[in-house]
């Protein structure tokens, strides 16, 4: 089992004691970055209250999350792509002359 270490950290004026199963400068570093976006919203909005500043906090967040592991899955497939088109390439050109068929020579190395 990880080991668990106490962290304290103040998100929008609350003071909050957490325990991390990771680097705790890490989690200082997570709510640090709550904190911001949380004032943010709060400086561009009158009367926003920390229940309100907390869901349009999530809700961003959120919407961030989505985008990236969008952005993910697009490059996975990609990469997922190319790989097939490298290994065809590197298939033909490994391949003994006498099995290519006489319309297609031996590749020519790409770059």
């Amino acid at each position: 089992m990880p080991s668990t270490e106490g962290v304290r950290v103040t998100i929008f004026n609350q003071t909050y004691s957490l325990v991390a199963s990771e680097e705790p400068g890490r989690i200082e570093l997570l709510a640090q970055k709550v904190d911001d976006l949380m004032s943010k919203i709060a400086a561009h909005g009158a009367n926003v209250d920390a229940t309100r500043a907390a869901v349009l906090a999530c809700l961003h967040m959120a919407d961030e999350l989505d985008t990236l592991e969008q952005q993910h899955t697009d490059l996975k497939l990609k990469v997922e792509h190319k790989a097939r088109e490298f290994s065809i390439l590197l298939d033909e050109a490994i391949a003994p002359a006498d099995v290519r068929s006489p319309q297609s020579p031996a590749p020519s190395p790409r770059v």
